[in-house]
């Protein structure tokens, strides 16, 4: 589904940005769903009772997440696993040795290496989601943990009816300008099919406010965020992307101009198997009758 080809050339692109404008503008400023995933992850590793002493940051893009998770008090140690091309900002020029370098679909990393993995925001570009899940599972210790997050199908959901408005309003014609994204259950169907105990999925949407179209594009470049199809579109033209830019002021936009976007985040969680963890009874072993549970009188059907 995704060109790899062009996989690498959003992140070579996001890469440059980056280092040319750090502190200024590029993900620097773009990460700032990074940051949420890191501040939630952070906050749903507090009211786990455990010390993780092997963590492990799959395809984090930048330092924050390992960062955030580095001030944890119950994790001991943190190692991030990057994309050749990930961004890297002048002041960790020095620590790149220690960036472990990987494919989203080919992960290189040990049997039973690590108690927690965390993946936020990239999972959903592996040209094979469900074995990539596999190989972590693979690499996690009984009773390890696995955190992550991946965009939800309502994401930038303005941006592609406003794209497929103006392209057919001008062409008679529309392209899918926008990467598909994962389902709730589908998520959950990956979970348990890469053999993770006690799965567990939510969502929510987060909707970031810009300047205008234009802001938000911009960011998504500078984060390396734009579409991967195998199928080229044909390119837009600055007609439509006028047209593009008016349709999303007039019905995307606050009271102060500024324009809104939809992210939908949806939060998946699972455990390696082990025998300390709750598991189902089996069909017919209960000891109490529901209905004496329920105070009421149970009748045959």
């Amino acid at each position: 589904m995704f060109d790899p080809k062009k996989h690498d050339a959003r992140l070579r692109r996001s890469r440059h940005m980056f280092e040319q404008n750090s502190g200024q503008r590029g993900v620097a400023d773009a990460d700032v769903l990074m940051r949420y995933a890191a501040e939630e992850m952070m906050e749903r590793l507090s009211v786990v009772q455990r010390t993780f002493d092997h963590c492990i940051t799959a395809f984090g893009r930048t330092a924050t997440l390992a960062e955030t998770l580095g001030a944890a008090p119950n994790i001991k140690t943190v190692r991030r696993l990057e994309e050749a091309h990930c961004a890297v900002a002048p002041s960790e020029a020095p620590n790149r040795a220690q960036i472990h370098t990987a494919k989203l679909n080919d992960l290189a990393l040990p049997a039973a290496s690590a108690d927690l993995i965390i993946a936020p925001w990239s999972l959903h570009w592996s040209p094979d989601i469900p074995g990539t899940f596999a190989q972590i599972a693979n690499a996690l210790r009984p009773d390890g943990l696995f955190l992550a997050a991946l965009p939800g199908p309502d994401t930038l959901r303005e941006l592609r009816e406003t794209l497929l408005e103006a392209e057919a309003e001008i062409t008679g014609g529309a392209a899918r300008r926008i990467d598909p994204f994962t389902a709730v259950r589908d998520a959950g169907s990956l979970l348990q099919r890469a053999g993770f105990a006690l799965p567990v999925t939510d969502q929510e949407t987060l909707t970031l406010r810009y300047d205008s179209l234009d802001a938000l594009v911009r960011d998504l470049r500078s984060f390396g965020a734009t579409a991967r199809f195998a199928a080229d579109a044909p390119p837009l033209s600055r007609a439509i992307w006028r047209r593009a830019r008016d349709l999303y002021q007039q019905n995307h936009s606050d009271a102060d101009g500024r324009v809104r976007a939809s992210f939908q985040i949806i939060w998946l969680s699972g455990w390696k198997p082990h025998e300390s963890q709750q598991k189902p009874l089996k069909p017919g072993s209960a000891t109490t009758r529901l209905a004496d549970a329920l105070g009421t009188a149970e009748k045959k059907l």
